[in-house]
């Protein structure tokens, strides 16, 4: 008999079975109670006297929230007594496998909650000795029952249970009748938890307390289970090229400051943005040219002229070209002198035609055809008070319409005048209708309109002799004709 409960506490403490909590998966339990037997002559739940003890070893293994599963051995007497009389007495060792229902399971309590109850059920045997009874035999048992732990400490539980037995047997006690015989186990005792917490990962820092479960082995972590990141930037150090200083994960933890998706390391211009082409430096307007060596970095230029711009194509960038816009030379600070006249088409009057300087560009006037707007000065004559051209001045006339024919590229204005004799408003009136007369003689015989730039009385305001004799006031009533170019 001691051999066979050797065997069955050994069993227990070396059996792989399952149970307790999440840290400390593995719990062995060591209780005392009292057997209660239930059967053909009877039951003694509530008889204390007397007392069949028994001695009661668990070990438990930790599956999840809801449930722990175990095997528990325990050994003691099983018996009826009453009247002074002991109908039988027999020495039990059972061994099981026992399930436990947890309600500390996060769901109905919390799993960390003091108390914390269970249910169990489970499958094992009963072996029976003794000279009173049937014994040496062995029975199959089906323990059922509730329990409770409360817990002292993270690795120490008080735990009671109260758990009936069923079995396939109804011979133990002597008599056989119609039920099988059972019988209860209460037992009350501690339990000690042991184990260490899951490190899936190996660096100290328990599954759930880690918030990075897979880092790599060797590295180091922080509290919370995270690889070290001394910079803050989210890159681990150990993945870090830069652990230092903070940077981003494109460049391996390393800085791009200026965020133009070069590396501070390979930027020659770490604090503005730029383009690869130059190292990380700018170049702002897109010429080729980077900033630091453009002479007009915001202007797309040419590399020849250090990034200015030469929009004519002449050679002479903007900035020195007065004429940016037209091929010139440097002779001319860029402008064109397309009639060659040695006056730039910007300050000529005349740019396809050759001049001189004082006429601004403008060929100088013939002198004959000077002579003839001399003659036409007093040689063109109204009637009094009228603007119709006498018939005496059409030769004239017809001199300025031959000078226009055979000199295209001149223009005319046409400004009358008169003496003083009369109203001011009325002479003012009668100088611009002998204008307009002339004007219209000229269209008549083929000068084209727009030849005639300017048409316009001045009334007797601008005399160029006296009013006070006849010979003044003739010279002052004249039609004059000026040559644009």
């Amino acid at each position: 008999m001691k051999r066979l409960f050797t065997l069955v506490i050994l069993s227990l403490m070396l059996t792989v079975a399952f149970g307790q909590n999440a840290d400390k998966k593995w719990a062995v339990g060591l209780m005392g109670g009292k057997t209660v037997y239930n059967g053909d002559y009877g039951a003694d739940f509530l008889e204390f006297s007397p007392f069949y003890g028994l001695f009661s070893a668990s070990i438990d293994r930790y599956l999840n929230p809801s449930f722990d599963l175990g095997i528990q051995g325990e050994y003691g007497d099983l018996g009826y007594f009453e009247a002074a009389k002991t109908y039988f007495l027999l020495q039990k060792t059972d061994v099981f496998l026992l399930a436990k229902y947890k309600f500390n399971n996060g769901y109905i309590f919390k799993e960390d909650a003091v108390i914390a109850p269970y249910l169990c059920l489970g499958v094992g045997g009963a072996y029976y000795s003794g000279d009173k009874g049937d014994a040496e035999g062995m029975d199959l048992v089906i323990p059922a029952g509730i329990g409770v732990k409360v817990n002292m400490l993270d690795w120490l539980a008080l735990q009671y249970q109260f758990r009936y037995n069923f079995t396939n047997e109804d011979k133990r006690d002597l008599k056989v009748a119609e039920d099988n015989d059972g019988f209860a186990s209460n037992s009350l005792g501690a339990i000690f938890s042991f184990g260490a917490p899951k490190d899936s990962d190996k660096d100290g820092v328990p599954d759930k307390s880690d918030n990075c479960p897979d880092t790599p082995a060797g590295v180091s972590v922080t509290a919370d289970g995270c690889p070290v990141d001394v910079d803050g930037d989210g890159i681990a150090d150990y993945l870090d090229k830069c652990k230092d200083i903070k940077g981003i994960a494109a460049f391996e933890g390393c800085p791009d400051s200026d965020n133009d998706g070069i590396q501070d390391s390979e930027d020659d211009c770490p604090a503005v943005p730029g383009v690869a082409a130059f190292k990380g430096c700018p170049d702002t307007d897109g010429d080729g040219v980077k900033d630091s060596e453009d002479a007009c970095p915001n202007v797309k230029g040419l590399p020849e002229f250090k990034g200015c711009p030469d929009t004519d194509g002449d050679g002479i960038t903007d900035a020195e070209d007065k004429c940016p816009f037209d091929v010139g030379t440097k002779e001319n600070k860029g402008c064109p002198d397309t009639d060659g006249d040695g006056i730039i088409d910007l300050e000529d009057k005349c740019p396809t035609v050759p001049g001189i300087i004082e006429n601004k560009g403008c060929p100088e006037v013939k002198e004959e055809v000077k002579k003839v707007f001399e003659k036409a000065l007093q040689g063109i004559q109204f009637e009094t008070g009228k603007a119709v051209i006498k018939g005496i001045s059409y030769q004239i006339l017809n001199d300025v319409v031959k000078v226009m024919q055979e000199n295209p590229e001149y223009n005319l204005s046409i400004f009358g005048h008169t003496d003083n004799v009369g109203a001011d408003d009325k002479n003012m009136t009668l100088s611009q209708e002998r204008a307009l007369a002339v004007k219209t003689y000229l269209l008549d015989k083929g000068v084209s309109e727009n030849r005639i730039i300017e048409v316009k009385g001045f009334g007797e305001t601008t005399p160029v002799a006296t009013n006070e004799t006849a010979a003044g006031r003739q010279q002052n009533r004249r039609v004059e004709f000026k040559v644009v170019f």
